[in-house]
């Protein structure tokens, strides 16, 4: 009893153990699969930025991700960004992008995909399947990564798949983001190095300081840099630079907007504020032993130095407008210097619009960065499409306020700025048709109307003009088109018309090859127009004004003959054509084949073939040898034999044909055959 007691206790501390275990696992995999990325370079939108001159090293791997990324593959429901980083570069000369990620643990699963993110969100790299550029989702651990052992752009996951894709092609001037993912359960790094494309993803332009700015009463100075420097380059203290005075001195930088990696601004604040003037800022070593470094590693040079001026500090002056478009629906107005985001009255009650029109400000809107704009928009309720003058007034809004700069300071109410307006414009245009014999002249006219000055004009698609009333000489009949764009400096406008010059005249009629004795030549008008009047003559002195006239007898002579057709058509415009062709007569259309020929190339019987064979239809015509072998053969009686077979001339003798072939007029079928002797 005692034994069972101990057993069923034992067996009981075990069954809690797996219990324990169990869901300490199912909690550890609800973890590493739910686990939201928060340090920088695990999103898209704090991805480090790397250099192709440099090797990355990233020691280890926070655990987080497992995001869905879109593939092309047919699993597409495999791929996450697990335990992700990613990395951001721009291409500086186009070509091809080859790297290694080489795994600390190199029995370690990595994966990789590359995106072009140009023109987009970072964040898009989840959802759209277009922006994808290559990757390798292989199920083998080791190195991976791009290079010309590649095959492919695309490798899907599994055993067995290649670790290297082929070397996808940049695009100068394109922006690419690429993820690196670890699949396998660890928290082991990796280094990633660029090597073996031609692409280059490595900036050149020299770092230095672009432009420097004094904000309000000289305690803060504005830095613009050219490019991206890395935030940690820069010292806190301010040490990396020193400023042209003994009045005061400089105790603290900071990047802007340095939640991520980069910077291309900063600000120093000084230990007290700068008297009107001009003043210098230079670069040097910091208490950091750097002076400010870029993604490449590259320095500003100790000595770089940017000049600033202070001035008395006063309201930002109301006076500048953007220019406006053709029928404005919405005013820009411009600042020198930021004004405050919180001070502009959303209802655009800051502002008042008078003059020609009856529209209204409805609305405000800034253009913030770390709450401060240089731009206000204000939408009307209305566009303004007439011509104009009118005037923006400045006035406290239901803010309580007019504008006020980043100094505190406001902008008198009452201050003015005015914009004029053009008229709208229509291309619409007219035309007249003069139309001609041979080509039809088109007189085209614009009435010029709310002060329209250009005009652009094209033609049959090709012919252009700049003209406000042009002609044009048509060189082709048919269907046209013409495009008129037209503008007034402000307002433009473009039509087009189709309309159809009909009055082509062209002769033209069939007749029949050739004329066998006794024979009727039927003839019969294809002329192309709008035609009234016919004027036939056959050449063998008949004439006829039909359409189409009745049919010819020609006469017989001792050999073939040519007889010159004409005809002339005129049309409804009195407008004429004339065209001509010719009639062979022949003189005898028995079929019959020769019984010698001498092919010597001297013009007379030098090819075997039907004579007159005219009126055979469904021919056939075979040579043989005396050996019953076929030496030529024909279903058309103008191409004839010259004595040769396979390009080999034949030898003196006799030779038999066979001529098949049913007779045009009688529908009769007719076989024959001979001989004939090859003379050379």
């Amino acid at each position: 009893m005692q034994r069972n007691c101990r057993s069923e206790a034992l067996l009981f501390f075990i069954m809690r153990i797996k219990i324990l275990f169990l869901l300490g696992s199912l909690f550890f995999s609800i973890f590493l699969h739910a686990q939201v990325c928060t340090i920088p370079g695990q999103n898209p939108e704090t991805a480090f930025p790397v250099c192709g001159s440099t090797i990355f090293n990233q020691s280890n791997v926070a655990i987080c991700g497992n995001r869905s990324m879109p593939t092309n593959c047919a699993n597409s429901g495999l791929f996450n960004d697990k335990n992700p980083y990613w990395y951001k570069f721009t291409c500086f000369t186009a070509g091809t992008l080859g790297f290694i990620i080489t795994p600390n643990n190199i029995r370690d699963d990595y994966d990789w995909q590359l995106f072009d993110i140009t023109g987009r969100a970072p964040s898009d790299v989840f959802s759209d399947r277009s922006l994808i550029v290559s990757y390798n989702w292989s199920g083998e651990g080791g190195r991976t990564g791009a290079s010309s052992a590649g095959q492919s752009l695309e490798v899907c996951e599994g055993r067995g798949r290649p670790l290297f894709s082929s070397m996808p092609v940049l695009r100068q001037g394109h922006h690419y983001i690429m993820l690196v993912s670890h699949f396998t359960n660890s928290q082991s790094g990796y280094s990633l190095e660029f090597t073996g494309g031609t692409a280059s993803i490595t900036d050149t332009t020299p770092p230095k300081l672009e432009s420097a700015r004094a904000f309000c009463d000289g305690s803060r100075i504005g830095i613009v840099l050219n490019k991206k420097m890395k935030c940690n380059s820069l010292a806190s203290d301010g040490s990396d630079f020193t400023i042209s005075t003994t009045t005061t001195t400089i105790e603290a930088a900071s990047g802007v907007a340095c939640t991520g990696f980069d910077m291309d601004a900063l600000t120093l604040t000084l230990k007290s504020p700068l008297a009107p003037g001009t003043y210098t800022i230079t670069t040097k070593k910091g208490k950091d032993n750097n002076t400010l470094v870029d993604n490449c590693d590259a320095a500003i040079p100790a000595g770089d130095n940017v000049s600033f001026t202070v001035t008395p500090v006063h309201p930002e002056p109301f006076d500048s407008i953007s220019p406006v478009g053709c029928a404005p629906a919405e005013l820009e107005i411009i600042f020198d210097k930021p004004i405050l985001c919180a001070s502009v009255a959303a209802d655009g009650s800051d502002f008042s619009l008078s003059g020609s029109s009856s529209t209204r400000i409805t609305r405000a809107t800034t253009v913030c960065s770390d709450k401060l704009s240089t731009v206000i928009r204000l939408t009307l309720s209305g566009p303004i499409s007439a011509a104009g003058s009118h005037l923006v007034t400045l006035k406290r809004g239901t803010d309580g306020n007019t504008l006020v700069n980043e100094c505190s300071l406001e902008t008198p109410a009452g201050s003015t700025v005015r914009f004029t307006t053009k008229d709208t414009v229509s291309a619409d245009f007219d035309f007249d048709i003069y139309y001609g014999c041979k080509a039809d002249t088109v007189a085209f006219s614009h009435n010029g109307k709310n002060g329209v000055n250009d005009w652009k004009w094209q033609f049959d698609n090709t012919a252009m003009s700049t003209g406000q009333n042009p002609v044009y000489v048509y060189p082709t009949f048919g269907p046209q088109q013409v495009k008129l764009a037209v503008s007034n400096g402000s307002c433009s406008d473009s039509a087009f018309s189709n309309f159809d010059l009909d009055n082509e005249l062209k002769a033209n009629f069939t007749f029949p090859d050739v004329v066998c004795p006794r024979d009727l030549a039927v003839f019969k008008d294809t002329s192309i127009g709008k035609i009234v009047s016919w004027n036939w003559d056959f050449g063998n002195g008949s004439t006829s004004l039909l359409k189409n006239p009745e049919e010819q007898i020609y006469p017989v002579g001792v050999q073939d003959k040519n007889f010159r057709v004409r005809l002339i058509v005129g049309n409804d415009r009195n407008c004429f054509d004339t065209a001509y062709n010719r009639v062979k007569v022949l003189y005898n259309c028995f079929i019959d084949v020769p019984t010698g020929f001498t092919p010597n190339g001297d013009g007379l019987n030098d090819y075997l073939s039907p004579l007159n064979a005219w009126k055979a239809k469904n021919l056939i015509f075979k040579v043989y040898n005396r050996f019953g072998q076929l030496m030529f053969q024909t279903t058309d009686f103008r191409r004839k034999w010259d004595g040769t077979f396979n390009n080999l001339r034949q030898q003196t003798g006799t030779y038999v044909w066979t001529l098949q072939y049913i007779h045009g007029d009688t529908g009769k079928p007719y076989f024959s055959k001979g001989t004939t002797v090859l003379i050379r």
